[in-house]
């Protein structure tokens, strides 16, 4: 649901040996790539939450939004799959033990803010987020990034840094 990276960007955004996790047990979670094969539960998961996303994730009105049908999903998760298999972005969903429940989604994307080389967003289910897992997810995110990923300054925009500061960033020519 994010712009896609530039083939420019994708050149530095991770290196050529680095090997994006493709399934992550976090024990009371689990991440997986988002694809096709979890279009169903991911939409699910984004419906069931439009106007919580629009206040906490999208910082628009225009995702998600109310007459995204189940077409509309695969192919956003079609090219979801594309993208994390060009290594242009990664996009996971973090799911139930069990697998069966989308509790929310990790973006890992280049940054297009010359201070940091990685962008990195999620979002919960408002069910999630009144149970306190927004929180729980954010705080294993930047261990998980920082120990796993090869960046050295990501950024987590409208959380480590407010919105309207990444907004005034300097974007490269």
């Amino acid at each position: 649901m994010l712009p896609a990276a530039t083939a420019a960007s994708a050149q530095s955004f991770v290196p050529e040996s680095f090997e994006p996790p493709r399934a992550v047990d976090a024990g009371d979670f689990v991440l997986k790539p988002l694809g096709p094969e979890l279009a169903e539960i991911d939409y699910e998961a984004y419906m069931s939450s439009i106007d919580h996303l629009r206040a906490t994730f999208s910082r628009s009105s225009s995702w998600p939004r109310e007459d995204l049908t189940m077409a509309d999903a695969f192919v956003d998760m079609e090219t979801e799959k594309q993208r994390f298999d060009a290594r242009t972005s990664f996009a996971y969903a973090v799911l139930s033990p069990d697998e069966t429940i989308e509790l929310g989604c990790v973006y890992v994307y280049p940054s297009d803010r010359s201070d940091f080389d990685a962008s990195i967003r999620l979002w919960v289910t408002q069910k999630q987020f009144d149970l306190g897992f927004d929180d729980e997810l954010f705080a294993w995110t930047k261990i998980w990034i920082a120990e796993e990923w090869p960046f050295v300054k990501p950024a987590f925009p409208g959380r480590d840094i407010s919105w309207s500061d990444w907004d005034a960033l300097e974007k490269p020519l």
